[in-house]
């Protein structure tokens, strides 16, 4: 009797569990999304032959409008399982972007775009050295791209930390390389990072400053431009918008 009994509890036991799982796999999936083949990008992407018939100026229309894009949150989906195996191919990117470290720019999302569609560079307060200039000069020499994008942002850390004059290990290194900025910077008021306003002219300063290094320092992407088979522009990423605020030199 009393095996009896144990069974039929454990009998019990397993179907109000069975009952319980089913209800929570109902519920997931009625919280499911459905997606229309229309919000999926997985055909379209950038080979060798669609990169070569673009032009820088296509190019940076391109990026424009896909910040629209995700400012208004008109997004698609484009990193599919198909397009991550035809990346594995090879890369053709149509630009490249200079960026911050700073992890609230996602620059692939700023711009609407996918596996394979951007090379980005990421280095506190967008600076530029050796480094950073081979990594452009691959990018558009060797893998075609057709822009070079100089991405600053509101709010920017480094930029901050330059105007206290902040020194720590190596941050003391990379944060000279602002200052040339800091010094263009024509100012008549608060010059701390206290100063929205004031943080907003040395951020606009340091990405045209870092233009100027990479066609100082690159002969190779001066004489690119010169030609006109690259262009190189400038751009603040504003974090309360998603707004990228293109830079007329």
């Amino acid at each position: 009797m009393q095996n009896n009994a144990y069974n039929i509890g454990m009998l019990v036991g397993i179907l109000l569990m069975l009952v319980s799982c089913q209800k929570t796999q109902d519920q997931e999936n009625s919280n499911s999304i459905t997606l229309d083949k229309s919000e999926i990008i997985d055909e379209y992407f950038l080979t060798q032959e669609l990169q070569s018939k673009l032009t820088p100026d296509t190019v940076y229309s391109i990026l424009k409008e896909r910040n629209n894009e995700y400012v208004d949150d008109n997004l698609t989906i484009r990193n599919t399982s198909e397009r991550i195996r035809k990346a594995s191919i090879g890369q053709y990117p149509a630009a490249v972007v200079l960026s911050c470290l700073d992890s609230r720019v996602p620059v692939e999302d700023v711009f609407h775009s996918g596996i394979g569609d951007l090379f980005v560079a990421r280095v506190a307060g967008n600076v530029s050295n050796e480094d950073i200039l081979g990594s452009l000069e691959y990018a558009c020499k060797v893998s075609g791209a057709k822009v070079v994008v100089v991405l600053g942002h509101e709010h920017c850390g480094a930029i901050k930390s330059a105007i206290d004059n902040v020194e720590l290990g190596n941050i003391t290194g990379l944060l000279a390389k602002i200052k040339p900025a800091i010094a263009a910077t024509t100012y008549k008021g608060d010059r701390t990072s206290k100063n929205h306003e004031y943080v907003e002219a040395v951020t606009h300063s340091n990405i045209l400053h870092t233009i100027d290094e990479i066609r100082k320092n690159s002969p190779i992407l001066k004489e690119m431009e010169d030609k006109k088979e690259i262009k190189i522009v400038g751009g603040e990423y504003h974090m309360e918008t998603g707004k990228v605020d293109f830079i007329s030199e």
